[in-house]
């Protein structure tokens, strides 16, 4: 690596976030892991990584956090908007209440967090905003209306934002996940359950819960680490991708959404959570 970083990345109490903190700061990089338990973020001090606690839609948070880091550092080099969580449930089964709090965090939090840490980037004339996205935000499954509706859009506005910042030595990378061992699964099927597991979408769920154990734990999915090796070439190739796609099905989901017609590909969705 020739150059070191001042990194602040969401979601770091777990999963991709924890280990792409750890990765990125026995890297030489200046971390900063930011999630709403401070607790669980404890073992990442032993690498160098400075925890900070915030929610992203709390406004409060984000200011007392770019705070803590500006104490040392002009500001943030490389913003890495990875917290997020899936929503899952029928559509109809789905308060508004929940639908809008899911794009609270998946999108508006991070939107709100990216437009305070671009004027240092601009100054600068460099920086990188990495996106922690999903295949979800190029394909579907049922019960996944309101999680997929905000990957699919944070997907179009990391698109224009990369056109909207590029003229000032910003890049926004997207980063597309498949299936990994992490706690998402388990966050996502108690609550889709009871929202929908004894309804007329009850056989969908189930099905889905059986789909997530299989896939998503039990070592079904892949290692987070493979998306910090991502993350590494996000932050460190001088002229990095727009996306970078790796773990269990994501190529392979990616390539039959792009080439298959709709009703081809609602045929493999189903087939997958039978």
């Amino acid at each position: 690596m020739s150059q070191k970083h001042t990194i602040l990345i969401t979601g770091a109490s777990s999963g991709i976030g924890f280990d792409s903190a750890r990765t990125l700061a026995r890297r030489g990089h200046i971390v900063y892991a930011a999630a709403r338990r401070l607790e669980k973020m404890e073992a990442l001090k032993a690498d160098g990584v400075t925890p900070i606690q915030l929610d992203v839609t709390k406004e409060k948070d984000i200011q007392n956090a770019l705070e803590t880091i500006r104490e040392s550092h002009p500001g943030v080099d490389v913003l890495i908007n990875n917290a997020g969580y899936g929503l899952y449930g029928a559509m109809e089964d789905t308060s508004l209440e929940d639908a809008r709090y899911q794009f609270d965090v998946n999108l508006f939090g991070l939107a709100r967090l990216t437009q305070l840490v671009i004027p240092h980037m601009r100054e600068q004339n460099f920086g990188r905003i990495i996106n922690t996205s999903s295949v979800g935000g190029k394909i579907y499954t049922p019960l996944g209306s309101w999680y997929h509706a905000t990957k699919h859009a944070l997907e179009g506005w990391s698109d224009c934002l990369r056109l909207e910042v590029a003229p000032f030595g910003i890049d926004v990378v997207i980063i597309e996940p498949g299936a990994i061992v992490t706690e998402f699964g388990d966050v996502m099927a108690g609550p889709m359950l009871k929202r929908s597991g004894s309804g007329p979408y009850a056989f969908m769920a189930q099905n889905m819960a059986s789909t997530l154990e299989r896939e998503m734990n039990n070592g079904g999915g892949s290692h987070p680490g493979v998306i910090s090796k991502l993350m590494i070439k996000a932050i460190e190739a001088s002229n990095p991708k727009t996306r970078y796609a790796d773990g269990k099905w994501a190529r392979l989901l990616l390539f039959m959404r792009h080439w298959l017609s709709d009703r081809a590909f609602d045929g493999i969705i189903k087939r997958m959570i039978r």
